[in-house]
């Protein structure tokens, strides 16, 4: 099943035929519905007529049996109810054309829900021709009612389309949501690894046959990095389905990112020969996750950035405070003043701001006055979950 597939099943089935148990709780209570109010009406009405009594009955039945297929062919149904009400009324004149047609407005409901607006209007057009009759039998207000019936009864269908509507449109949103903040998630973890490892092959290259144990610190601080992403990786995919311990209960992996694990983060950068300088002043333990995580992962995008693209920076500093409800993250190197993000489309800078627009901050790059390249996130402390 793909992904449109899955959004449309989870919101009902939005202008489509009616899910399986919804079809299954329409037929019983559609069916009760007519057996009780023009069935009724027939038995009383109908008393005093014999032969004429059996057939409406049997129609009425026809009607509350044919409501078994409203859900997959709605249009039939609707004509074959409202061939089945203009019996009952032709054979018993004293049951309104209201209740007769109860049936069949139960189908106009139907179609006006499932179908699209064409059909349903001319399905709407269809019931009304039959209120000149009403009319013309029973005076104007038995036809205005029939009338009024008819249209409530398209109306509701199509407030039930328009609702199932939101609810996919809602629920698709809800997907790509999803699949953006993941995307996010899977980039900031191997494009930071990734830029490590590549300058830690580099390196390694460079003096491997000169200096074969700095080769050996270099390949083993790729060993790292990769068993670090991987670790995070696992951590990522088990969000979306917990282990199961043998007793049925869940399990949750503790480590998580956060600003926690800033020195560790930083060593992974300093691994590489940048000297990176952490200076947090702000009280991390009290932070809202969301929060937390969105200044890890911009501190982790702005290092990764100072290794990829900064040109001539061998230095980064990172300062974390916090002041009046809003942390502030601040990642600055001592680079050439431009960062190169034509590599990946930018997807870095843009998730960085994504980031903290979610959380309700903001980020600013750019170079310095004074050299080099500074990323500045303002993310407010309070109000976020």
């Amino acid at each position: 099943m793909d992904r449109g597939s899955e959004v449309d099943v989870i919101a009902g089935g939005a202008g489509g035929d009616l899910p399986t148990a919804a079809a299954r709780t329409l037929w019983w209570g559609s069916a009760g519905l007519v057996l009780a109010v023009p069935g009724t009406s027939v038995l009383v009405v109908g008393a005093q007529h014999g032969g004429r009594l059996t057939v409406a009955a049997l129609l009425v039945l026809v009607q509350a049996v044919a409501l078994r297929w409203a859900a997959r062919a709605p249009v039939a149904v609707l004509a074959v109810n409202a061939a089945s009400g203009l019996g009952i009324w032709a054979l018993l004149p004293a049951v309104t054309p209201t209740g007769a047609l109860l049936a069949a407005q139960i189908g106009l409901c139907v179609v006006s829900a499932t179908r699209p607006p064409r059909t349903s209007l001319r399905a709407l057009a269809a019931m009304c021709l039959s209120a000149p009759l009403a009319w013309a039998a029973d005076g104007p207000a038995s036809g205005a009612l029939l009338v009024l019936a008819v249209v409530l009864a398209w109306t509701a269908g199509r407030w039930r389309r328009a609702h199932q509507a939101r609810t996919a449109a809602e629920t698709r949103r809800a997907v790509l949501e999803e699949r953006a903040r993941i995307a996010r998630e899977v980039h900031d973890v191997v494009a930071h690894t990734l830029s490590v490892m590549v300058v830690q092959a580099a390196a390694a290259d460079d003096v491997f046959g000169r200096q074969p144990e700095e080769a050996r610190r270099a390949l083993r601080a790729i060993e790292t990095g990769a068993r670090s992403a991987l670790g995070e990786l696992r951590l990522l995919l088990r969000a979306f389905g917990p282990e199961v311990d043998g007793d049925g209960s869940q399990t949750h992996e503790k480590w998580q990112p956060s600003l926690a694990h800033l020195d560790a983060l930083a060593d992974t950068v300093r691994a590489t020969g940048l000297t990176v300088d952490v200076r947090c002043e702000a009280a991390i333990d009290c932070l809202p996750a969301a929060v937390d995580l969105a200044a890890y992962r911009i501190v982790q995008e702005a290092l990764t950035n100072v290794l990829r693209h900064a040109a001539g920076a061998d230095e980064a500093h990172v300062t974390i405070t916090s002041a009046e409800g809003q942390l502030t993250v601040t990642v600055r190197d001592n680079g050439s003043g431009r960062q190169s993000v034509t590599a990946g489309g930018g997807r870095g800078l843009v998730g960085m701001r994504e980031r903290a627009r979610l959380v309700g901050g903001s980020v600013r790059t750019g170079p310095r006055p004074a050299g080099g390249y500074e990323v500045l996130a303002r993310l407010p402390t309070e109000g976020a979950s």
